[in-house]
């Protein structure tokens, strides 16, 4: 084939990709672990809650850094745009449920939390399809 004939190369995200589904998988697990630590701080292991007010503060701080390895998926890679923005309502919507946590305002931290698992579950279930994969512009 001459280069007049050749298709032209699309930039595909391929390491980004690989760190942005390592990360958002990572916090998924975090996330995930937060209902059965609240779990077992209600069925009366005290030391749970401590454990669950560390693991939320690292997710907040996982999703910051979840956020900065979006922008190489989408700078680099060519990836989904969207994906920056909806890091941006994840993290606030985190700070929300750590706040109200610690201020012990249950009553909004237990449907926040189920928020966040419910987003948490999304992002890493997309970061895995193939239109994650695909470059910015194909469908």
């Amino acid at each position: 084939m001459d280069t007049l004939t050749r298709p032209a190369q699309v930039r595909r995200p391929a390491a980004s990709l690989w760190l942005l589904r390592g990360a958002l998988t990572v916090h998924l697990l975090a996330v995930l672990s937060q209902p059965v630590l609240a779990g077992l701080f209600l069925t009366g292991d005290v030391d749970a809650i401590e454990v669950h007010g560390l693991v939320g503060t690292a997710v907040g701080f996982l999703t910051l850094a979840t956020a900065g390895i979006a922008l190489g998926y989408v700078i680099v890679g060519r990836g989904r745009l969207w994906i920056l923005p909806a890091l941006v309502v994840q993290f606030l919507v985190e700070g929300v449920q750590i706040g109200v946590g610690y201020a012990r305002i249950l009553q909004l931290h237990v449907p926040l939390g189920v928020i966040v698992v419910v987003l948490s579950v999304l992002l890493a279930g997309w970061v895995w399809s193939p239109s994650a994969a695909r470059p910015r512009g194909q469908r």
